[in-house]
């Protein structure tokens, strides 16, 4: 469905279902260089299961109209202004690498407004290497390859992600290069990989969450080593753990143990 948020038209995937605005609400945020799909077994379970969903394509990304963030905070003000156009008063904020600092900043703007929060492949600070940055911006083919090796712990997923015999690869380069190509004004790998690596209020925003908080974590991340994680987890006021055998895409990954800690954790 489209949205109309800040003058520009948001594209949120439902899952097929309508807004109920009796059921809760969960919002899924994607990562740099990603649009709504990479959350497709989360987001029709969710939806299927009792849950509104708006798992969104940033303002600039694919289908969604406006101007890319080009910060953190400015991609937060979107997602809250995302629920003020939807009528949502109080969701939950699923984030993916960047879309999790996306997630922690909305979170720690409106407290009040947010019921869970789970932050995927995250790391605090999301340090970018400078040789990612440049590539990003002067050869992008190349930068998304190596994002796609660091990011990889397996070729094939499971037969509930994609399907059976899905080249895992071969598919995340695919979106990559769908999404770069999708906003012809504005380098979207560049401009987010800068947003990732400049980001310097996720301590004190985390202090500021008062919800729970749930860190979903891959034991073999090149992209946002586990470790990357310490500051934030000591510093949430509430938080669980789970470590997930995969790498950075836990959602195509590890899929079915990604899907279970989330329902638990949302469940709560």
């Amino acid at each position: 469905m489209k949205i109309q948020v800040n003058n520009a038209s948001l594209y949120c995937y439902t899952g097929g279902r309508a807004i109920d605005a009796a059921k809760p609400t969960v919002v899924l945020i994607h990562g740099v260089l990603n649009d709504h799909s990479v959350w497709i077994l989360q987001s029709r379970y969710l939806a299927h299961h009792g849950w509104n969903v708006l798992a969104l394509d940033l303002p600039g990304h694919c289908r969604s109209g406006g101007a890319p963030a080009t910060t953190v905070e400015e991609a937060a003000d979107w997602v809250l202004a995302l629920l003020d156009a939807a009528g949502v008063a109080k969701a939950a904020l699923v984030g993916h690498s960047f879309g999790s600092l996306v997630a922690l900043e909305a979170a720690s703007r409106a407290p009040e407004r947010v019921s869970q929060l789970v932050l995927v492949g995250c790391a605090y600070p999301m340090q970018v290497s400078p040789v990612l940055i440049e590539a990003s911006l002067n050869d992008p083919a190349k930068a998304l390859e190596m994002v796609n090796v660091f990011s990889r712990s397996t070729l094939a997923p499971p037969p509930s992600a994609l399907g059976p015999g899905t080249w895992i690869f071969g598919a995340s380069t695919a979106l990559g290069r769908h999404v770069l190509a999708s906003n012809k004004s504005v380098n979207l790998f560049h401009t987010g990989f800068v947003a990732c690596d400049s980001y310097r209020n996720g301590e004190t925003a985390m202090e500021q969450v008062t919800c729970p908080t749930l860190f979903v974590l891959g034991e073999v991340d090149q992209m946002t080593p586990p470790k990357a994680a310490k500051s934030l987890i000591a510093k949430a006021h509430n938080a669980k753990v789970v470590m997930l055998p995969g790498g950075h895409h836990q959602m195509t990954e590890t899929p079915e143990p990604m899907l279970r800690a989330l329902v638990a954790f949302l469940k709560l």
